[in-house]
């Protein structure tokens, strides 16, 4: 619920009291003595559904658009009037449903984009914090860093700025995530090549890239995107309800803080094209996230309060929607690509454990098969490295020749298009001793 406060122009006091009357709506007028052209001011409760229809009332009724106007969060409201007014809106469906008012969407809009220069640190806090935990290999570390990051404002600010013909508030929320998506990669590059080069961390870039919260950010599928999908309506249901954001903007830098500092990591490394996947994943993260808040605001019934700028509003609504709506099939596209190697990937893992075990006897046995990759976004294997365990004293048949030959057959084009990628068989032996314990019946 609300509480509502306007100054009455001068002249327009009876007409906008009639207003309220007629609505069943209880009011405290108070007269206005600062010499200005307002005469009063009328303070009143309403639903939350009920304040832009009654808002758009006032107006017509002539309450000026630039009058003093002010829309208070009320706790409790003890008044059968209101209670009557509550059902009402309820019931006949009047007002907005769920969601606030256009007014208070463009203001809590507005207070979510951070001056430039909270934005620009937190920004780089946040990058530096998620670097430092994918190095860490720590997940916590990596949360920590989504809570700090303040990107929900302008990805929200985008949106709404779109839908109601706001053009300031639409290019501070493109900038500003531009802004962040280039920083976030210049501070995370920043920071690992000081690591790197400072011998802070000792990892090669073999080493960097096994790194188990590096890796799955490296070639991301088609179940990056319900999750950047998800966080754009989430966005924009919070802010449209009214209710708190704070989790809902961790959830937004879930999907867009680490794959950036995986980018910073790749060109601290000199391994930018290792981390295109991750790359491709911060652009279909941003780009699914506007996407989803501009169709869930459009959705809820936000226009602009000037029927003049409905027409402008929603041709300009449709056609962001429609090259957001095609930037995300040709990434989705990509993904699926992305998908499908994967799935070949693991096939081929499976095959070359397999294959190593058929071709081993006795006691020897496969301890470890790992694989190595190379290309995006159709991952193809380059390399594989067998372990083989066999006792002290046996010696293991030599399987190098025989499981290439084998795995050759088992390597597959992206899609059955060109050439299979040649794959390099390394196989390794180490001693293994076991020793059992037998315990004997007392």
């Amino acid at each position: 619920m609300r509480l509502v406060q306007v100054m009455v122009p001068a002249g327009k006091r009876e007409t906008v009291l009639s207003v309220l009357d007629e609505e069943g709506i209880d009011y405290v007028l108070s007269d206005e003595t600062s010499g200005r052209e307002y005469t009063a001011i009328v303070s009143f409760p309403l639903p939350t559904e009920a304040v832009e229809p009654i808002l758009a009332e006032l107006r017509e009724a002539g309450l000026e658009r630039d009058a003093y106007t002010v829309v208070l969060t009320a706790e409790t409201v003890v008044s059968k009037r209101f209670e009557e007014l509550e059902d009402r809106y309820d019931e006949d469906e009047e007002g907005n449903g769920d969601r606030i008012a256009r007014e208070e969407l463009e203001a809590r809009a507005t207070e979510m984009t951070p001056q430039f220069g909270a934005f620009v640190t937190m920004i780089v806090i946040s990058a530096v914090v998620a670097t430092a935990g994918l190095l860490l290999d720590s997940a916590a570390v990596v949360v920590g860093s989504m809570v700090i990051a303040p990107l929900i404002g302008p990805a929200m600010a985008a949106s709404v700025g779109t839908v109601l013909d706001d053009q300031e508030l639409f290019v501070r929320g493109v900038k500003l995530q531009v802004l962040g998506a280039v920083l976030a990669v210049a501070s995370a590059a920043g920071f690992a090549a000081l690591l790197r080069y400072g011998r802070v961390v000792p990892f090669g870039v073999e080493e960097v890239f096994s790194i188990a919260e590096v890796r799955e950010r490296l070639a991301p599928d088609v179940l990056s995107l319900p999750i950047a999908l998800g966080s754009g309506v989430a966005g924009a249901l919070s802010l449209a309800s009214g209710v708190s954001s704070a989790l809902v903007g961790v959830m937004i830098a879930a999907a867009l803080v680490p794959p950036t500092a995986v980018v910073g990591i790749g060109i601290a490394w000199g391994q930018p094209g290792t981390v295109a996947g991750a790359a491709l994943l911060v652009v279909v993260n941003f780009v699914a996230i506007n996407f989803a808040a501009l169709a869930t605001l459009w959705y809820k019934g936000y226009r602009p309060d000037s029927f003049w700028r409905l027409d402008d509003a929603r041709a300009t609504t449709i056609r962001r929607v429609a090259v957001l709506g095609v930037a995300i099939l040709l990434s989705t596209a990509v993904l699926a690509g992305v998908t499908v190697a994967s799935y070949q990937s693991a096939q081929f893992e499976t095959a070359a454990q397999e294959e190593a075990d058929t071709l081993l006897d006795g006691d020897a046995r496969v301890l470890d098969v790992e694989v190595t990759y190379g290309g995006f976004p159709f991952r193809q294997p380059t390399a594989v490295t067998v372990t083989v365990g066999h006792p002290p004293g046996t010696t293991p048949p030599r399987i190098g020749d025989a499981l290439a030959t084998r795995l050759a057959n088992d390597v597959e084009a992206p899609f059955g298009i060109g050439e299979p990628a040649t794959v390099d068989v390394s196989v390794r032996y180490v001693l293994v001793e076991e020793s059992r314990v037998t315990e004997n019946a007392a």
